[in-house]
C-alpha cells in the first residue's frame, strides 16, 4: 500500500494528528437523493443518526423511510420546490427512526448538479437537541468572555495573542487589534512580566493550571502614571483529541486590594517599629547611647540614613543660645543602611556644627514642628545640608525624601532627628512623619532623663572625689595605693570611701567604708562619716570604740546605714588592730603564704545600734600586704559572693609587683561593665622601719 500524498505546502502544515472533533461532536449525517427522491448515498453518520444501515436505505424513497405518513405531502411539496428553484431549505424536522421513534433533526437540504446535468438533493442533518446545546454553550461562552469584568486572553502555543476580551483591552489601554498576532512580551514589555511568560510556558509544557499563583505589579498604557496590581491565573487549552491549542490567561485587577494590603502591612510595620523603639530606646542613662539606640531602631527598617543631633546648649550650659540667628548642634549619632555619600554629608558624632537660620534643622528646633519633604529638589537639599559641599554629597547619593523631627521633652526642644531616603524609592508620607514623631518623642524623654541624671551624677561624683583623701607624703614603715571608681553611667555614684590617717607613735589608721544608697545625699553622708572618723582618730581610740562612736553618728542620719572597716598599723610592734562594722573581710598576704581572708567578728553595720564591736590583733610585718575594698569590687548579680572572693584571692596569689599595678589588675579582672556600685580599694604594704632616736636623750 502506497503512502498517501501529502497536501500542498501551506495546507495542513503541522496537523499530523486526528482531525478536529467538532464535526464528530455534531454527528452530521449526509444523505443524497436523486431527482425522484430515492436514496443513492448514505453516510455512516446517517446510520448512527437514523438507525438504518446503508443496505436498508439505499434505493429506497427517502420519504417512505424517514418521514411519518402525515408529513408526506408537505415533504413532497418542499422537495419539488428545492429541485425546481434550487433554493435550499433549512429547519428542524421530526424524523422517523428505524426503531419507530421520532427524533428531532436539524436539516439542511440543497440541490446539487453533476457534470452530466443531472440534479440531486443533498440532505445534511444533525441531532437538533445536541446542536441547540452547542449553540447555547457557544453563545454563553462568547457572552461570558465579552461581558466579563475579568480580563481574558487566548494565546496560541507560541504565546501569540489569538483573542482578547474588552476587559483586558481596558486594562492594557490598547484595542484587541493591537494584540492579535503579537507575542505576549511585545505587548507586556515590563520586566515584571517575565515571570508571567515563564509561568505560561510551564503551563503549556505540563498542563497544570496556575490559579492566582502570583500578583504582578506594574504600569500599562491605560494608566502610565500609577502602579497597578493584577492577579493572574492560566490554564492550557486542549481540543477533544488532546492536542495543545494554546493557553488561556485570566487577569483580575486587584489594585485596590493590593493597596489595602500594602497599607495594612505598612501600618503593622510602623506599629512594630514603635513597639521596638519602646523596648530598645532608653536602656541606659547615657545621652550618647540613647541617641545610638534611636539610630539603630530607624535604620534600615525606616530610613536609609539617620542623624541624631542636639543643641549644644542642652549639654553645655556655657554654650551660647541664639533665638534668631544660627544654631549650634552637637552630633550624637549617625547611621546609614549602606555605604553612601549621604553618610559623609552628615556631621560625625561629637562634632559641633553651626547651621544657619535658613536651614531646616534650625527651623525645626526653633518652631518645634516637624518638617516633611516628600520629594526633595536641589534647593531642598541645600536647606537640609550644613553647607553646599554637603548638599552636593546628598544629591550624589540620590536623596529624594527627608524628614526633620524635633526632639522635644517636658516643654523643651533638645535637638532634632533627621531621616533621609535615597535607595528606598518610597517617599516619606504623613504616616511616616507620625511614626518618626513618636520615636523622637520617646527618645527625647530618655535623652532628657539621661542628661539630667548625668548632670546630677557629675555633681555627686565631684563631691565624692572632693571628699576622698590624698595620701600623706610619708607613712612610717608603710606604702599605700588606692583607687576609687564611681558606678557606671546608668547608675548614680554611691557613698564608698577610704582614708589613710597618720597617728601618733608612727602609727597609721587605714579606713574603708560604704554608705548604702546613691546620689548626692549618700555622698554627703559619706563626707560626714569620714570627717567624724578623722576626728575620733585624733583621740587615739581603740578601733572598736571608734566604730562605736561612728555607729551613734550614723544612727542620726535618717535612712542611712554604712559598713566600715577600721585598722591601725603599728610598725613598732609589726601588728594590725582591726574592727569591722558589717564589712567584707580584708585580705592579708604574707610573704611565701597563700592570700587569706581575715577571720574577724563581722559586727553590724553602722546605724543599726545596740551591738558592741570587737577589735582583733594580727601580725603584720615587712612584706605583708593588707587589701581593703568595698563590695562593688566583688559583688555581681550573676555570681555567688564566695566564688568572687575566691577569684580575688587567686588574683592576689602572684609574684610581688608594684602596688599601683596590683590595684589596676584587680579592677581590670574583677570590675564588670554593668557594675551598679562604686568601688573603693586600698592596698597597704609593710616595709622596713627604722625608729628615730631623740638626740637629746
Amino acid at each position: 500500500m502506497t503512502e498517501p500524498e501529502r497536501p500542498p505546502a501551506g495546507l495542513g502544515q503541522g496537523d499530523t494528528g486526528p482531525p478536529s472533533g467538532l464535526m464528530d461532536l455534531l454527528g452530521v449525517a449526509a444523505v443524497l437523493l436523486d431527482a425522484e427522491g430515492r436514496i443513492v448515498l448514505w453516510s455512516p453518520q446517517a446510520e448512527e443518526l437514523y438507525g438504518y444501515t446503508s443496505e436498508e436505505a439505499l434505493g429506497q424513497y427517502a420519504a417512505r423511510v424517514l418521514v411519518h405518513e402525515e408529513h408526506w405531502d408537505w415533504v413532497a411539496k418542499t422537495f419539488i420546490e428545492v429541485m425546481e428553484t434550487g433554493q435550499s431549505w433549512a429547519g428542524s424536522f421530526p424524523i422517523r427512526c428505524k426503531d419507530g421513534s421520532t427524533r428531532l433533526v436539524e436539516l439542511r437540504n440543497m440541490r446539487l448538479l453533476n457534470d452530466r446535468g443531472d440534479f440531486y438533493a443533498l440532505g445534511l442533518g444533525t441531532d437538533s437537541p445536541t446542536l441547540r446545546d452547542l449553540e447555547r454553550d457557544v453563545a454563553l461562552s462568547t457572552r461570558l468572555i465579552s461581558q466579563s469584568p475579568v480580563g481574558v486572553a487566548i494565546f496560541d502555543a507560541d504565546l501569540r495573542y489569538v483573542s482578547v476580551n474588552p476587559a483586558l483591552e481596558r486594562m492594557h489601554g490598547r484595542p484587541a487589534a493591537d494584540h492579535l498576532g503579537h507575542h505576549y512580551r511585545e505587548i507586556m514589555r515590563a520586566t515584571a512580566f517575565e515571570e508571567t511568560e515563564a509561568a505560561m510556558r510551564q503551563v503549556l509544557r505540563t498542563g497544570n493550571p496556575l490559579v492566582e499563583e502570583s500578583t504582578i505589579v506594574g504600569r500599562t498604557p491605560a494608566d502610565p502614571g500609577h502602579q497597578h496590581a493584577w492577579s493572574v491565573s492560566m490554564y492550557r487549552l486542549d481540543d477533544t483529541q488532546g492536542r495543545v491549542l494554546g493557553v488561556a490567561q485570566l487577569v483580575v485587577d486587584v489594585t485596590e486590594r493590593y493597596r489595602s494590603d500594602m497599607e495594612a502591612g505598612e501600618n503593622r510595620r510602623r506599629l512594630a517599629l514603635i513597639a521596638d523603639g519602646s523596648a530598645r530606646i532608653g536602656t541606659t542613662l547615657e545621652v550618647d547611647q540613647t541617641a545610638w539606640e534611636l539610630a539603630d531602631v530607624t535604620v534600615p527598617e525606616f530610613a536609609d540614613v539617620v542623624a541624631v543631633d542636639v543643641l549644644d546648649s542642652v549639654l553645655d550650659e556655657h554654650s551660647p543660645v541664639s533665638r534668631n540667628g544660627p544654631a549650634l548642634f552637637r552630633a550624637l549619632a549617625v547611621k546609614a543602611a549602606y555605604p553612601t555619600d549621604a553618610f559623609t554629608a552628615a556631621d560625625p558624632p561629637g562634632r559641633i556644627t553651626r547651621y544657619d537660620a535658613d536651614r531646616l534643622a534650625t527651623r525645626c528646633v526653633r518652631t518645634g514642628r516637624p518638617i516633611l519633604i516628600r520629594h526633595a529638589e536641589r534647593g531642598d537639599l541645600t536647606r537640609i545640608a550644613r553647607d553646599e559641599d554637603a548638599a552636593t554629597l546628598l544629591a550624589r547619593a540620590g536623596v529624594h525624601s527627608y524628614m526633620a523631627v524635633p526632639l522635644a521633652a517636658r516643654g523643651a526642644i533638645l535637638g532634632f532627628l533627621g531621616l533621609t531616603r535615597a535607595r528606598d524609592p518610597r517617599p516619606f508620607d504623613e504616616d511616616d512623619l507620625a511614626t518618626a514623631t513618636e520615636l523622637a518623642s520617646r527618645a527625647a524623654v530618655c535623652i532628657d532623663n539621661a542628661r539630667t541624671h548625668q548632670s546630677m551624677r557629675n555633681a555627686a561624683e565631684t563631691l565624692q572625689r572632693s571628699l576622698l583623701p590624698d595620701h600623706p607624703p610619708h607613712l612610717p614603715g608603710l606604702q599605700v595605693a588606692s583607687r576609687y571608681l564611681p558606678a557606671q553611667a546608668a547608675y548614680e555614684v554611691g557613698g564608698d570611701w577610704y582614708d589613710v590617717l597618720p597617728l601618733a607613735g608612727d602609727r597609721t589608721a587605714l579606713v574603708v567604708g560604704d554608705v548604702m544608697g546613691s546620689g548626692i545625699d549618700a555622698a554627703a553622708a559619706m563626707g560626714r562619716l569620714r570627717t567624724a572618723t578623722a576626728a575620733f582618730t585624733e583621740l587615739d581610740l581603740d578601733p572598736a570604740l571608734v566604730l562605736q562612736h561612728l555607729d551613734t553618728i550614723t544612727s542620726r542620719l535618717e535612712q542611712y546605714i554604712a559598713t566600715c572597716l577600721y585598722a591601725v598599723y603599728d610598725p613598732h610592734r609589726a601588728e594590725l588592730r582591726i574592727a569591722s562594722a558589717g564589712h567584707l573581710p580584708p585580705v592579708v598576704v604574707c610573704g611565701g603564704e597563700q592570700p587569706r581572708l581575715l577571720d574577724l567578728p563581722t559586727g553590724t553595720p553602722l546605724g543599726v545600734g545596740g551591738v558592741p564591736f570587737e577589735t582583733t590583733t594580727v601580725s603584720f610585718g615587712p612584706g605583708h600586704h593588707l587589701i581593703l575594698y568595698t563590695d562593688g569590687l566583688v559583688e555581681t548579680r550573676h555570681h555567688p559572693i564566695d566564688e568572687r572572693l575566691d577569684t580575688l584571692l587567686h588574683l592576689l596569689d602572684a609574684p610581688d609587683s608594684a602596688l599601683e599595678e596590683t590595684c589596676d589588675r584587680l579592677l581590670q579582672k574583677l570590675r564588670h561593665p554593668d557594675n551598679h556600685d562604686d568601688v573603693a580599694l586600698l592596698i597597704a604594704r609593710a616595709g622596713p622601719f627604722m625608729p628615730v632616736t631623740d638626740s637629746r636623750r
